[in-house]
């Protein structure tokens, strides 16, 4: 049976209409919104029930919170691990200027499941974020999509439409003051329990954990929608659970009893100081965060005349640091609202057991096994023992700057040393003792777990010869700008003396270069373009996408503006001493077709040189450098988290990227299921340092391989991990003329004689 169509309106191009097919009426775009806004007063519902807790002008804490006494910050601190580098390089910044400490050089310290000290949870759980397909979003130049507000209260049905739906308690970040966890928790509209995170001494962490989901559960069945997990100092008697194991192992149980729309998990935490920790928290369920400890050592700070001016305005700038990092761990994935990123498990877990994963963290990427229940328990008593020995001090820490005493650092003053004397002297003892140092270390990186097997048939074969090995070396990409002109130009003279490849990193290079023997081989096409000009192309031999980097992967690369002088602006097109930083995404690559057709595009302008992809090692980069080898690349690097920086946020150096063992043997295995293996050459870096990393590379399925901070220590760098600061030393990382002109003594034959070793030691 036909029915009439009526239309009433007009339908813009490109608008959107709705068809009733029992009424055979059209309605247009406009219809259609005006039906929907005017189906209940929703302006009059937000208006009369929505609670927003302090707004945004109420910058302070205001009276109530109070400095606890210092025995008890001292225990706190030892037993929640607040070293005093934290203090200074991460708390310190954020409550001065609102900014994320930064620092350089990489994380070369073992993983937490290696390391032979007492570290947090936090530290097995690596941020995941975007590559080439749903790249990651710009948090700075895409302010206005970007959002933080967060909603207490349970999650009605949406279909039944009530005033009671607006019924909620609405905060602008998870990032809770003292006023405004004292306001939820005293709130008109919702019940509201605290349950301490706590447990007796007779029983082990599991037994605990699963103790409390039944609490939890029980709590949320009585009508409380609010649950207050407080995560502080117990009595001797008690031990703490962990606030990450907590909210993981509540949330978890409560999505599989249907209950977790019913309550809000506010956390109260002494561990959870710096942004990832907090973004762990959030992304395993919590709702929202109170980091008590980070509270009490700004207190602390203010008191010691460390920090200036009032306490509370100093909380205050701590916390709008926390939100702009919040914002850009989001931003990493794509993701513009914290809602959106509560309880996604957007992290790789590296190193924990899978009875650890399933009760608390199920479904999580953790591709390898590691420490359990029991190892955890064990650790927090040795760690209570510890921090209420009166004995003791706070640890210096040693995690973001080599400490004697404290977490090994893979580059520690010894093998520094060493190198230097070997690449100095061109002594083979020097270098074998520089060998010994790195391949005997006690185990720190994933790859020290391989051993090589031998074979016992004699091969008749000779390994290939040394100018072969060296062909297949590359420096990994560092920019004109990161580095000193000279010491950018004695590493490009060395690699094509040695007939290898030097990279120039994303920050252009001089035209005098171009044809001499100062020419880097490999030009980098990064998110910023800053210095890609046609001229720039077509002097090279390879022109490589920078998609992401080993030691800051979804964000783009970062120029202090100290270290813009006239040189540096000139070249990348830009003002001196203004801040460089490149978007995380390129804004024309939102898929491999895009990729294809910048990779296209680069052929066009330079039809001899070969493109490369670089990309850091995260579960999935499989698939990614299957795509990349169907859009025609002919290289793909597959980068690791210990890569160096030359300046980046520290949560971002610590906290982001893979091993490169474990992309690397994914993305080979993937190449190969699609069978594309035969069509790309595969490359690796990251922290490698003698020809055992090579060889162990090779078997995973490298065939070439990039060398970053090796080559830089080679030529004088002392490793001061201060290359932000523009105040080098020894002249490598600085554009101070005066620097450069006293301390510089890089010469190429110490890179030479650099990768001479390493490739006779792959021999």
């Amino acid at each position: 049976m036909k029915k009439n169509v009526t239309f009433k309106g007009r339908v813009s191009p490109g608008g959107m209409i709705a068809v009733n097919t029992k009424t055979g009426e059209i309605f247009s775009e406009k219809q259609i919104d005006d039906r929907l806004k005017n189906r209940a007063p929703y302006r009059e519902w937000l208006k009369e029930n929505t609670i927003y807790v302090e707004s945004s002008l109420d910058k302070y804490e205001g009276p109530g919170l109070k400095k606890i006494d210092s025995e008890q910050f001292n225990v706190s601190s030892k037993l929640f691990l607040l070293f005093k580098e934290e203090r200074t390089s991460v708390i310190k910044p954020l409550a001065i200027d609102s900014q994320e400490g930064t620092g350089s050089m990489g994380d070369d310290t073992a993983l937490a499941v290696m390391s032979k000290m007492h570290r947090q949870i936090y530290d097995y759980f690596r941020q995941q974020f975007a590559q080439v397909t749903n790249p990651p979003i710009d948090s700075l130049r895409e302010a206005s999509v970007m959002s933080l507000e967060t909603c207490y209260g349970p999650e009605l049905n949406i279909f039944d439409e009530t005033p009671e739906h607006a019924k909620r308690l609405v905060t602008t970040s998870p990032v809770l003051s003292h006023k405004k966890l004292q306001s939820i928790i005293a709130n008109p509209y919702f019940k509201c329990e605290e349950i301490k995170l706590e447990y007796k001494k007779q029983i082990n962490l599991k037994i605990a954990l699963e103790t409390l989901q039944k609490k939890v559960i029980q709590s949320a069945k009585n009508g409380n929608t609010i649950i207050h997990l407080k995560e502080s100092l117990p009595n001797k008697n008690l031990l703490p659970i962990n606030a990450l194991l907590a909210v993981g192992c509540v949330h978890q149980q409560l999505v599989k009893l249907g209950l977790r729309s019913k309550v809000n998990l506010v956390i109260t935490s002494s561990s959870a100081r710096d942004t990832h920790q907090i973004a762990c928290l959030i992304g395993f369920g919590a709702t929202a965060v109170y980091p008590s400890l980070a509270y009490q050592t700004i207190l602390d700070l203010t008191e010691r005349n460390e920090l200036k001016g009032d306490a509370h305005e100093n909380c205050a700038r701590y916390r709008k640091g926390i939100n702009k990092g919040l914002l850009k761990i989001i931003s990493k994935m794509g993701i513009s609202t914290i809602s959106s990123y509560r309880g996604s498990q957007l992290f790789e877990i590296v190193g924990l057991n899978n009875e650890i994963v399933d009760l608390c963290f199920t479904n999580s990427v953790s591709r390898i096994q590691g420490k359990n229940f029991n190892d955890l328990d064990e650790d927090i008593r040795v760690l209570n023992d510890y921090a209420r020995s009166n004995l003791t001090d706070m640890s210096v820490g040693g995690l973001l700057k080599y400490v004697h005493g404290g977490e090994y650092h893979t580059y520690n003053p010894e093998i520094v040393k060493k190198l230097q004397e070997a690449v100095s002297t061109g002594s083979n003892d020097s270098y074998k003792e520089y060998k010994s140092l790195v391949d005997n270390r006690p185990p720190a990186m994933l790859r020290d777990l391989l051993k090589l097997k031998h074979s016992k048939k004699k091969i008749a074969k000779e390994p290939e010869k040394l100018e072969k090995i060296i062909k297949r070396f590359d420096s990994a990409g560092m920019s004109l700008g990161s580095l000193s002109p000279k010491a950018h130009e004695t590493l490009a003279e060395a690699m094509n003396t040695l007939g290898a490849r030097s990279n120039s990193g994303e920050g252009g290079e001089g035209k005098h270069r171009y044809g001499t023997n100062k020419m880097s081989k490999i030009k980098q096409i990064a998110s910023g373009r800053f210095g890609v000009t046609p001229h720039y192309l077509v002097n090279a031999e390879v022109l490589q996408i920078k998609i992401a980097q080993g030691a800051k992967p979804g964000e783009g690369g970062q120029l202090p503006g100290g270290k813009v002088n006239k040189l540096i602006a000139e070249l990348r097109y830009s003002t001196p001493g203004v801040t460089l930083i490149s978007p995380p995404p390129h804004h024309d690559i939102y898929s491999i077709e895009d990729l294809a057709q910048l990779i296209y595009d680069l052929k066009q302008v330079n039809s001899k040189a070969l493109v490369s992809v670089k990309l850091v090692s995260e579960p999935g980069v499989g698939t990614i450098a299957s795509g990349v080898a169907k859009a025609y690349a002919d290289l793909i690097t597959i980068s690791g988290h210990d890569g160096g920086t030359g300046a980046s946020p520290l949560t971002s150096i610590r906290y982001a990227g893979s091993p490169w063992e474990l992309g690397l043997a994914e993305a080979h295995q993937s190449l190969r299921d699609s069978g594309l293996r035969h069509k790309v050459r595969l490359q690796t870096d990251g922290g490698m340092k003698t020809g055992l990393d090579v060889v162990k590379a090779a078997i995973l399925g490298a065939e070439s391989f990039g060398f970053g901070t090796g080559p830089m220590i080679a030529m004088g760098c002392k490793y001061l991990r201060i290359c932000h600061l523009n105040n080098c030393a020894t002249g490598v990382a600085t554009q101070r003329e005066d620097l450069i002109n006293q301390h510089f003594i890089g010469e190429k034959q110490k890179v030479i004689n650099y990768f001479e070793f390493i490739a006779n030691d792959v021999r």
